[in-house]
């Protein structure tokens, strides 16, 4: 369960093609002055003047083909991937590693001398990681192959070719070592977040919820009626405990919906793992 989709597309990712889209357009008749993309692209040699320039130059692009890609590269992975993490979590990771593309950039920009980098690729490429770390050998489709490929060659590929010009040095234009800095993000990320998992699970993290997600409200025995404690709570206007539980269940589902399955803690994941069990338990005659 994750964001609902319209159109196919989960929030964030609608919101961020339309975003792009958006900017393209004002770059390319509003603003078409180049003191525009200098105020916005990102500079190694001028970052600290422009700090703002980590984020914004992955909304500019430098022509059509530039943003057809990597929206394309979005609009394949992106909807998945939002749905397994959650839009929050989503929109932190899309970010996260368009400012590690900057950064990687930024870091080795002695070693390969670099001017303005533009684009969303960095970012859209942590999000294609992200989804062949998921689901490794889920089938795409790629024009003009006859037959789909796993996800996870694809991306290699992907990685691979940015990797080999980056080493070769290629002046094509275009920023491989801004694309090699989002993919190294994505995967320290997603490799933190399978550790942490990991970790809390090993702990036995003591949840901090509320009783009612380890406790189950009592069976109520056929002919006994509403047993007295509940009655007696029931007068005194305190929630019985299936409206408890019941209230319980819309809590942890709206956590899913806004922060993905991963964000569930052992006490969220035992509770709606016996409330499954119950449900498809036939009731006693």
């Amino acid at each position: 369960m994750g964001p609902q989709r319209m159109y196919g597309l989960t929030t964030w990712v609608r919101r961020l093609l339309v975003a792009n889209l958006l900017v393209f357009l004002v770059q390319n008749t509003l603003f078409v002055d180049s003191n525009f993309a200098k105020a916005f692209a990102f500079t190694p040699l001028a970052a600290w003047d422009q700090p703002w320039t980590f984020v914004t130059y992955m909304f500019l692009h430098a022509g059509i083909l530039h943003l057809a890609f990597n929206m394309l590269v979005l609009f394949v992975f992106g909807s998945s991937v939002e749905e397994h993490m959650g839009g929050r979590k989503f929109l932190l990771f899309y970010l996260l590693c368009g400012i590690g593309g900057a950064a990687a950039s930024f870091l080795l920009m002695q070693a390969m001398r670099m001017t303005q980098i533009i684009g969303a690729s960095s970012a859209v490429l942590g999000v294609a990681v992200a989804f062949a770390w998921y689901w490794p050998d889920h089938p795409v489709f790629v024009f003009p192959l006859p037959d789909p490929i796993p996800a996870k060659w694809l991306v290699v590929f992907l990685v691979g070719v940015d990797l080999v010009l980056a080493l070769l040095g290629a002046s094509d234009g275009t920023a491989h070592l801004a694309h090699l800095g989002g993919v190294a993000t994505a995967l320290l990320y997603l490799k933190g977040q399978d550790w942490y998992a990991t970790r809390d699970e090993r702990r036995g993290r003591q949840p901090s919820e509320s009783s009612v997600l380890v406790s189950q409200p009592p069976r109520m025995s056929r002919g006994s009626g509403i047993p007295p404690s509940a009655r007696a709570a029931s007068s005194r206007g305190a929630p019985s405990p299936d409206a408890r539980a019941t209230a319980e269940i819309d809590r942890v589902l709206d956590k899913i919906i806004a922060s993905g399955v991963d964000s569930l803690t052992p006490a969220e994941r035992k509770f709606l793992t016996e409330i499954s069990r119950r449900l498809r338990t036939p009731p006693k005659a």
